[in-house]
């Protein structure tokens, strides 16, 4: 029956995981969704799957709960009295919410986007303890005391000694018969990984702009995750002037004035200088934008700032320039230009939530 039970539950995470596949660039659009995260698990409406229950018969046809109800009580169908509403014909939307994993999500994003594995840099500069069960021993905590293998010798030393009865089945383990784990500590290598998200503040970074950040920022979070066992998240914002932030702030804060992108890298690459040794560390800095910035010899010294000092340390730069009704978009030609050729850089467009699921391809297909 319990392998029954297994089957049918690993059939059913297969559909669902299916209905989440099929659905996964309509998903990638939704801020609500994000919303939803819990420190391991995401709550995800996945619409028409049949979750089988149990339907009341007629009364007539017999069997159990038959007999006088209570006034108001709705058992057998064709008793629920009509609503105020007017009648309709289409069928009513079924949604079923469920809760996945992260790491599930994140193999599923690769599936469906072909993202290819990342090969962390550093990866044997740091270190992680972590325990391992080694063998077994007669001595020990009793917190790591072996059931089956007490259990096993108990059994063993009563039939040897003629104390086992089969009428009587009663297994008493002694001193001698208990059995513990041995382990040992060993050390791991670790590969941890900071992300640099920037993103322009200015008064032409609408509220729309910022939740396209909000939602692809969850995505390449989800992503990056799935490949290091740390992450560390920095969150710098700009206009004329950067300064470094927390989350919440990042995401809501709305200010007016010209803008300096060159503040925003050389922020990035004191914070890259002081904190993050290449040698260790896996670098993402992302940069969001309108692409509108104050002049082009503050882009020329960005262009420098990046070729010189911060591209060298980055795994991957990735420039994500979001559509406005107010900005110029040439920040993004410029990149292109100078340093579209280099491998460790990604360029994107996004003009609204649709171009989501394109872009987050743009910065993580290339395994960097």
């Amino acid at each position: 029956m319990s392998l029954r039970i297994k089957q049918d539950h690993n059939r059913f995470k297969q559909i669902v995981r299916g209905r989440i596949k099929n659905n996964l660039r309509k998903y990638l659009q939704k801020g609500e969704m994000v919303g939803k995260k819990g420190k391991e698990l995401i709550t995800i409406p996945v619409p028409t799957i049949d979750i089988p229950h149990f339907r009341f018969g007629h009364k007539q046809q017999g069997g159990v709960g038959q007999g006088e109800g209570e006034a108001g009580t709705i058992l057998a169908p064709g008793s629920v009295q009509p609503g105020p509403g007017q009648a309709g014909e289409a069928e009513g939307e079924h949604q079923l919410e469920v809760d996945i994993t992260l790491q599930e999500l994140a193999e599923i994003l690769s599936e469906e986007l072909a993202l290819p594995r990342i090969e962390p840099k550093g990866k044997e500069r740091i270190y992680t303890t972590r325990v391992r069960y080694t063998g077994i021993n007669t001595t020990g905590p009793e917190s790591l005391r072996h059931f089956r293998r007490t259990y096993r010798q108990a059994l063993k030393r009563q039939i040897a000694s003629g104390m086992y009865n089969p009428e009587c089945p009663v297994i008493i383990p002694t001193r001698e018969d208990k059995r513990y784990r041995s382990w040992k500590l060993e050390d791991l290598p670790q590969s941890n990984a900071v992300i640099i998200y920037m993103m322009d503040v200015s008064g032409s970074m609408g509220d729309e702009q910022k939740e396209i950040v909000r939602v692809e920022s969850f995505w390449i979070d989800t992503w990056l995750r799935s490949q290091y066992q740390g992450i560390e998240c920095r969150y710098l914002i700009h206009d004329a002037v950067a300064r470094e932030v927390d989350r919440d702030t990042f995401f809501h804060t709305r200010e007016s004035g010209g803008t300096m992108i060159s503040s925003a890298y050389k922020l990035a690459r004191d914070i890259i200088k002081a904190d993050y040794s290449p040698a260790a560390w896996n670098i993402y800095p992302f940069h969001f934008s309108d692409g509108d910035n104050w002049s082009a010899d503050d882009t020329r010294v960005c262009i420098d700032v990046l070729k010189e000092e911060v591209l060298p340390a980055s795994n991957l730069f990735c420039y994500g320039q979001v559509e406005s009704p107010y900005g110029s978009g040439q920040f993004i030609k410029d990149l292109r230009e100078t340093l579209g050729d280099q491998e460790n850089v990604a360029l994107s467009e996004i003009a609204d939530k649709d171009a989501i699921y394109q872009s987050i391809k743009d910065f993580l297909g290339k395994g960097k």
